[in-house]
């Protein structure tokens, strides 16, 4: 039976949405983009549409996690960005150590992670240079699997060497402060203090004087 023009139209149409949507459909990535700034271990915690601060402080949408204002005191919600000082970067360095950095030094315009992306922003130019000192075919076991023990271990490592050692210098900065603060205090005792012993001894020598 002959397909009137109308009919092979539409069919035309139709066939031509479909392959659009398959087109689509291939473009599109087969899983979700990592979330930036985020460990493959954190990864299912932000999964949620609402995500609680790890401090149990508050909650917020998911669609603030990394929009550059910190809703969490611990900076959960920011670890992409350095909206909250104290949330904690992770640099995949896929072929190399793994590593935590403080989410202030996120597009400072300094490549601290090899792979350069803590400076996604901030046009520095920041070439990868994990594989610089290695082989990577050495290392082709850590780039295909990011999520195994060992690389679990060096996170676990990386980040508290890097945790410790960043405490340490706040601390003794902390440390200084309160010195110099005790310092200046303590000079101004001893000037008020000079002051009203002069000031007792003046009256005191006045009054010997006047009484003879």
């Amino acid at each position: 039976m002959p397909i009137s023009s109308r009919g092979f139209a539409s069919t035309s149409g139709d066939y031509g949405g479909v392959l659009c949507f398959l087109a689509l459909a291939l473009a599109s990535p087969l899983s979700a983009s990592p979330l930036r700034g985020v460990s493959p271990r954190d990864e299912k915690y932000f999964m949620g549409p609402v995500i609680a601060c790890r401090d149990g402080a508050a909650t917020f949408p998911r669609d603030r996690l990394n929009d550059g204002f910190c809703d969490c005191p611990d900076g959960t919600d920011e670890p992409g960005t350095s909206a909250c000082p104290e949330s904690k970067f992770y640099c995949r360095n896929m072929g190399d150590a793994p590593r935590f950095l403080f989410s202030s030094r996120v597009n400072d315009h300094i490549c601290d992670c090899c792979d350069g992306s803590d400076e996604y922003e901030s046009g520095a130019p920041c070439p990868n240079t994990c594989h610089k000192d290695t082989n990577p075919s050495e290392n082709s076991t850590v780039a295909v699997n990011p999520e195994s023990n060992d690389l679990d271990d060096l996170d676990t490592q990386s980040r508290n060497t890097r945790i410790d050692l960043e405490n340490l210098i706040k601390n003794i900065r902390g440390l200084r402060a309160v010195t110099a603060m005790q310092m200046i205090v303590c000079a101004i005792v001893m000037v008020a203090f000079c002051c009203h012993h002069y000031r007792h001894n003046r009256i005191r020598r006045r009054k010997y004087i006047l009484s003879r």
